[in-house]
């Protein structure tokens, strides 16, 4: 999936805009994207900072805002009076806190607590090891400014809102901007040639290809006690007639007891009531599930309440993601396969299949208030879940706390 092989080709874009060959570490390192403290600035090969490239970094941190960032929140006061005293120790040090928590922003985003935001996508840490290093390397070779460029994402969606921040001047809107520059910041950069791209503001699933969306379907979304968590997830397989094993969760909260009809109960250890629901005109699965590989249960599929899709707000589910026409969506990703009419034989049917997609499909299960829309531009939405306030809140809080050089 996202990340993976393409690590050690992000340090080394990361090195060559830097003008520095990198060893790339493999295993053995503590740092993490949201924990900059655990990173090392020593670099005893590397230049020490001079006047002239303090001030470039302070021409860089005054850039901050237009990622929609507080410049002030990268320390040019102290920079700016380590300058004052010339180069030396003083100034290395304040200029390599700046100079690392504005590259950490700019490479994973400067909100650590996304996790009570539903945000479920990681990031290696292996792409955050070489960051001391790389930043003194593009400081020696006159090329800071053009390194840190390198560290933001540089798809369609981030140009879009970095251009609408630019000629905004209602507050609200740019704090709708803003909020949502941070949320590309979290995500991988670079994405597969075709996924499928759900966005849960927007209740709308969209079939990608090259970039552009070949297909969209109306979706409902988890209701806001019970909000959809974002997750880059794949799918190779669609469940005909599924079973629907209920939730703990929701076993819990609706109180199912045995003897409910429609429904199988088996004791677990611990006095639990295991439950199922049969494939059936009344399974809450509807017809189809798509098998998606996470530890959330979550998961695209059908539903036999077909009026929640006429709804405009449809935050509704316990979760998962319901997919109005997911036959077409089915037969759209079974294209391609061996045999054509497996998924209308099974549909046919009234057994439970599991059928293989011809292609792993990555699911994109994201949060953007604002996001690229068909024209170019930025295309907004309401905020079911009210993250975008406590992204705000966040990024004009106190600042981040980095570790000084050694």
């Amino acid at each position: 999936m996202c990340g993976g092989n393409g690590i050690k080709g992000r340090l080394a874009r990361l090195a060559a805009a830097a003008g520095l060959a990198l060893v790339v570490a493999t295993a053995g390192t503590a740092a993490t994207p949201g924990d900059p403290s655990t990173f090392s600035a020593t670099t005893a090969d590397a230049g020490h900072w001079t006047v002239d490239a303090a001030r470039d970094l302070l021409a860089a941190i005054s850039a901050a805002d237009r990622e929609g960032l507080n410049p002030r929140d990268y320390r040019p006061a102290a920079v700016r009076a380590a300058i004052a005293t010339g180069e030396g120790a003083a100034l290395d040090q304040a200029a390599d806190a700046a100079a690392l928590s504005l590259a950490h922003d700019y490479l994973f985003g400067r909100v650590s607590n996304r996790q009570a935001m539903g945000w479920l996508i990681e990031r290696s840490p292996y792409e955050a090891v070489q960051l001391p290093t790389a930043i003194r390397a593009a400081m020696t070779n006159g090329r800071l400014d053009a390194f840190l460029q390198t560290l933001l994402p540089t798809d369609a969606r981030y140009q879009a809102l970095r251009d609408a921040l630019a000629t905004t001047a209602d507050p609200t809107d740019r704090a709708r901007l803003r909020a949502n520059m941070e949320r590309a910041r979290w995500l991988p950069r670079g994405t597969e040639r075709a996924y499928l791209y759900v966005n849960v503001p927007s209740y709308r699933l969209a079939v990608m290809q090259d970039g552009q969306a070949t297909s969209t379907y109306t979706v409902v979304v988890g209701a806001k006690d019970t909000p959809t968590p974002q997750m880059i997830s794949p799918t190779s397989s669609l469940v005909v007639n599924p079973w629907w094993n209920v939730p703990q969760s929701i076993v819990r909260k609706s109180n199912m007891r045995p003897g409910r009809a429609g429904f199988q109960f088996t004791r677990m250890d611990g006095g639990q009531w295991a439950v199922r629901q049969p494939p059936g005109p009344r399974n809450a699965l509807g017809r189809i599930k798509f098998n998606l590989v996470n530890d959330q249960a979550i998961y695209l599929h059908d539903t036999p309440a077909k009026s929640g899709f006429a709804r405009d707000e449809r935050a509704l589910s316990h979760g998962c993601i319901r997919v109005k026409n997911i036959n077409q969506l089915a037969t759209e990703l079974m294209e391609g396969g061996s045999d054509g009419g497996v998924l209308d034989t099974a549909l046919a049917g009234s057994q439970t299949e599991t059928l293989r997609l011809p292609q792993t499909w990555p699911v994109y299960i994201v949060y953007f208030t604002a996001d690229l829309g068909a024209d170019g531009g930025v295309e907004t939405f309401a905020d079911p879940y009210g993250y975008d306030d406590r992204i705000i809140a966040a990024l004009d809080g106190a600042p981040v706390q980095m570790a000084s050089r050694d």
